[in-house]
């Protein structure tokens, strides 16, 4: 059997598409399981934090529209996946291959480039989270033994440095993003925390008697005006952060088999799985803000680490840890595939890239480790590690990794192609429309990268690296 990206099985045995590539048998409810499977991450943390900024009204708001925004523009991807003919076109296998198909490989060039930001930003946010997450296991324990909380918080550098190496040595393991079963744990693990979260939302809320939060966020008093700004431009970034995963749409869509459309079976799928995982962001935040009102932390489950059921709490983290452990080479596979190919087509005779090294395993046989694959991946895991223990701002670093990788991955590339590859005319009303809600999504993120940038900025000036951190 052979084995996509997803973990999806397509049989050498299979007939062929008329294209001549291996039939692809997926269906609407396996586009579904990928899609929310992909895009449930870490970005729901921040969530409740987010709606806590712009309260109730705005929130819910925000959230409504950068849901229908994305099933909108998944939708303008999904007639792009075949360049020309919808149904007899050139099919294209992956984001950056429908770019450049349609709008050219200059354009092309551009996507990858935000592609390998947004490549080597999540994987800053899932050091930040996770590192969270087992320090909220730690001091949970700690403080069910001493019960002082005082005496259990700590940084969270040496669990930085744990998840960092847990990843350098995933790393080495080839195509280890394309193992069958990390979508099972992947949703596995999603649905446990969601759960868990949700759950204990609902029981601090039975528990405070009341809904707490306000109709329009923090108070100005518990913050000043100018960080109420900061931080609502911040918000904004933790929504667009939840909702940006188009890169993963195309390879979805490449799994689907045809006939009938592709187009027509994505498209079914995202209306769905917007409106779950819509569903399932609308109850993490709700009741996350409606339990700790003004005081909602960045991370929600670790800001639960100190309450009863606490071996739950530890639960739900732990799920957090081991679906980060997993996504995190998913993020990065990629672009270590992508810079190995390119160096040993450059550095073909250099003995560096060549250069192999036999490991004996036993009752597995040899393993056999790159020498260039070893230091590239090994100082790619170091250099998001550190600039994580240096910026350990989960709620900042976040709005920035979704401001840069919103507007571009999620909203211009897609309206650029479907207006190219539906021939919109110029000036149309169509095309005004496409135009204004592309404009209207960059200037959010510009305010977003703004107001995170603002954020990091005051943060450092308190910031103490070897103390407690945030």
């Amino acid at each position: 059997m052979h084995q996509s990206r997803f973990g999806f099985e397509v049989s050498p045995d299979l007939p062929r598409d008329n294209d001549g590539r291996r039939r692809r048998t997926g269906t609407v409810g396996t586009a579904i399981a990928h899609v929310i499977t992909a895009v449930i991450e870490s970005g729901v943390l921040s969530l409740a934090w987010a709606t806590t900024q712009l309260g109730w009204i705005a929130g819910l708001a925000v959230l409504f529209l950068f849901s229908f925004i994305t099933l909108y523009t998944s939708t303008l991807l999904a007639d792009c996946y075949r360049t020309g003919d919808p149904v007899r076109g050139e099919r294209n296998s992956t984001y950056r291959n429908a770019v450049g198909a349609i709008l050219g490989q200059a354009k092309a060039k551009l996507c990858g480039g935000f592609q390998y930001l947004q490549y080597f930003g999540v994987p800053i946010v899932y050091t930040i989270a996770a590192s969270l997450s087992m320090r909220a296991i730690r001091e949970s324990i700690c403080f069910h033994k001493k019960s002082n909380k005082s005496l259990c918080h700590e940084n969270s550098n040496l669990y930085m440095i744990i998840f960092g190496v847990i990843e350098i040595i995933l790393s080495q393991i080839p195509n280890f993003d394309k193992s069958w079963w990390l979508p099972i744990v992947a949703i596995v693990m999603s649905s446990t925390y969601l759960t868990i979260g949700i759950g204990l939302g609902i029981a601090k809320v039975i528990e405070n008697d009341k809904f707490r939060g306000s109709l329009t966020g923090i108070s100005i008093g518990t913050v000043t005006q100018t960080q109420k700004i900061w931080r609502s431009f911040q918000a904004l970034g933790a929504f667009a952060f939840a909702f940006s995963y188009s890169t993963m749409l195309i390879e979805i869509q490449d799994t689907i088999r045809s006939p009938p459309q592709e187009a027509k079976t994505m498209k079914k799928a995202m209306l769905v799985s917007v409106a779950v995982i819509t569903l399932f962001y609308m109850l993490f935040s709700c009741m996350g803000y409606a339990a700790f009102g003004d005081s909602a932390p960045g991370h929600l489950l670790a800001g639960f680490g100190f309450f009863n059921p606490y071996w739950l709490v530890d639960i739900a983290n732990l799920a957090i840890v081991i679906h980060l452990v997993c996504s995190y080479q998913m993020f990065a596979q990629p672009l270590f595939a992508s810079v190995e190919k390119y160096t040993e087509r450059k550095f073909s005779d250099s003995r560096l890239i060549t250069k192999e090294i036999k490991i004996p395993v036993p009752g597995f046989g040899k393993y056999t480790l790159y020498g260039f694959r070893l230091i590239c991946r090994t100082i790619f895991v170091i250099v998001p590690t550190v600039i994580s223990m240096l910026l350990p701002f989960f709620n900042d670093v976040i709005g920035l990794v979704g401001a840069l990788g919103f507007w571009p991955l999620m909203v211009y590339f897609p309206v650029e192609m479907y207006i190219t590859q539906m021939e919109i005319p110029r000036w149309s009303i169509k095309w005004i429309s496409l135009q204004i809600l592309s404009v209207a999504c960059f200037i959010i993120s510009i305010a977003t990268a703004v107001g995170s940038i603002a954020g990091v900025v005051v943060r450092l000036k308190s910031y103490k690296p070897l103390g407690p951190s945030y």
